[in-house]
């Protein structure tokens, strides 16, 4: 198993609607990927400003492909990330799952 992470940031004022539109947009996206395993959705106020964690979990790296394209490397948006997120960071990680 692969696990996927994913961070973003965004205004305090934004913290709870990107928080919806997640909920609403994304994860069912996730989940309705063939080879999806589960998701941990972490969020965390510092300061001004709002993180979110994606650890996304795939039964491998072609499926990750399926999902986010050829260069499963690239981090996946979404047309509506660009009203509430402060930068768009290029990269994604992945981890190769050896226990749980």
């Amino acid at each position: 198993m692969i696990a996927r992470i994913w961070h973003g940031r965004t205004k305090i004022e934004d913290f709870e609607e990107y928080t919806e539109f997640m909920k609403s947009r994304a994860i069912p996206d996730y989940q309705k990927t063939d080879g999806f395993v589960k998701l941990t959705f972490l969020r965390r106020i510092d300061g001004n400003i709002g993180h979110f964690t994606l650890i996304t979990f795939w039964e491998n790296l072609e499926v990750i492909k399926n999902f986010a394209g050829e260069d499963f490397e690239k981090a996946k948006y979404y047309s509506e990330d660009e009203n509430f997120l402060l930068e768009f960071e290029e990269k994604v990680t992945h981890y190769e799952v050896f226990a749980e």
